[in-house]
């Protein structure tokens, strides 16, 4: 019974990796830089934005960096209609444990912005207590947004667990000795995940909600 739950939010409660690749390979284009593979974006997905963008793409300069990074807020917010739903049973599992008296939290590398727009659409921010994001803290797998988290909220790492479907999230929990949890339903295979000792992988949210009850 982990006193707090820490999820990420892209590839883990929402299902956004198909609109995140769209958009990165659109930006690209329209900032006139090689388009890059559906596996390297899904690969930095849940890193924060402008690491992301500087694997992808190399050291930049300042011009062109603002450029693409401009051109992707653009087109993930405004021109790609790729759905981006909830994943099946993310409400029922969110709703269960805010039942149980669990502090809920997320760490993502969302902006803040970014979060809290898609918490309006999706009302689901009043679900968490707390919430760390990519422009707050230091990039996965950094544990920063963990221990930020921990801290806020006065639990320590052995009363919470860390919920994730990329090895950033996985790193960022191992290096606090946080427990952990995989989702195989996101970005990274099941094979890398588990090489972060995870105590399971689950491959639904209805699973997981039977793991944690």
């Amino acid at each position: 019974m982990y006193k707090l739950v820490i999820f990420d939010w892209d590839g883990t409660l929402m299902d956004s990796g198909a609109r995140i690749v769209s958009a990165m390979q659109t930006a690209a284009l329209r900032a006139n830089l090689p388009v890059p593979t559906e596996a390297a974006v899904k690969d930095i997905i849940g890193i924060s934005l402008l690491p992301a963008m500087q694997i992808l793409f190399g050291k930049l300069p300042a011009e062109e960096q603002q450029l693409l990074f401009e051109c992707y807020k653009q087109e993930y917010v405004e021109n790609d209609k790729t759905p981006t739903p909830m994943f099946e049973g993310a409400f029922s599992l969110l709703e269960n444990l805010l039942g149980q008296g669990r502090l809920l939290a997320v760490a993502t590398g969302k902006a803040r912005r970014g979060l809290n727009r898609v918490w309006q659409d999706t009302n689901t921010g009043h679900f968490f207590h707390a919430s760390r994001c990519g422009d707050e803290a230091e990039s996965k797998p950094s544990s920063d947004m963990l221990s930020q988290l921990l801290d806020e909220l006065r639990v320590s790492a052995e009363e919470a667990v860390m919920i994730g479907d990329t090895v950033y999230d996985m790193q960022m929990a191992e290096q606090l000795g946080m427990d952990r949890i995989a989702v195989s339903h996101g970005v990274h295979e099941s094979e890398r995940l588990a090489q972060h000792q995870p105590l399971i992988i689950v491959d639904s949210l209805a699973q997981l909600q039977t793991y944690l009850s």
